[in-house]
């Protein structure tokens, strides 16, 4: 495969294989490219994740249709400073801002992912519904699930995931605030 633009410059991302663009795939986006970073094609890439192995030399990820190779990374002030092959001047990183970048799933069973607790029902090791979790919160010390009600549950209590519940073992009075005085 390979893209071109109406400017002078044509960029090679071809790889081996066949044509895919991912369509058939069921790709998690993993990172954001941000801004261009110098001359020589290099970007500044914010990962979504702490799997920081997504930018090892020769990972392939989706980006507008087309397959990058990464060809090195460097941790730069909380993001990424990433090499892609193929992208190699500042015009061709600058077509690549503010793009998605999608890969397929780890193959990690310990993993968590933010797209398997969205949308799935809480239950506590007691068996007592705590309602849906609508979003995954950052959080320095651990990602959190916040749920319907407003509580906030760390994904370090998260004990397993199966067919859309998320089964907790959180400590005794985690949920006080959030219960109806009775």
């Amino acid at each position: 495969m390979s893209t071109s633009t109406s400017s002078s410059s044509t960029t090679d991302l071809s790889v081996d294989g066949p044509p895919d663009t991912g369509a058939d795939l069921d790709l998690l986006e993993v990172g954001r490219i941000g801004r261009p970073h110098g001359v020589r094609g290099e970007v500044m890439v914010s990962l979504s994740s702490d799997r920081t192995e997504r930018l090892a030399s020769g990972s392939r990820l989706l980006c507008r249709g087309e397959w990058l190779t990464v060809v090195s990374a460097i941790p730069h002030t909380n993001r990424w400073r990433v090499r892609f092959e193929g992208v190699s001047d500042r015009s061709a990183a600058e077509r690549l801002t503010s793009a998605p970048l999608l890969a397929e799933p780890l193959d990690d069973p310990d993993a968590l992912w933010v797209h398997e607790l969205i949308g799935a029902s809480v239950v506590d090791a007691g068996g007592t519904d705590r309602g849906r979790c609508v979003s995954v919160v950052q959080n320095p010390a651990a990602d959190l699930l916040e749920l319907e009600s407003g509580a906030l549950v760390p994904v370090t209590f998260v004990t397993s995931i199966d067919q859309g519940v998320v089964r907790i073992d959180p400590p005794a009075g985690l949920f006080e605030l959030f219960e109806p005085d009775t």
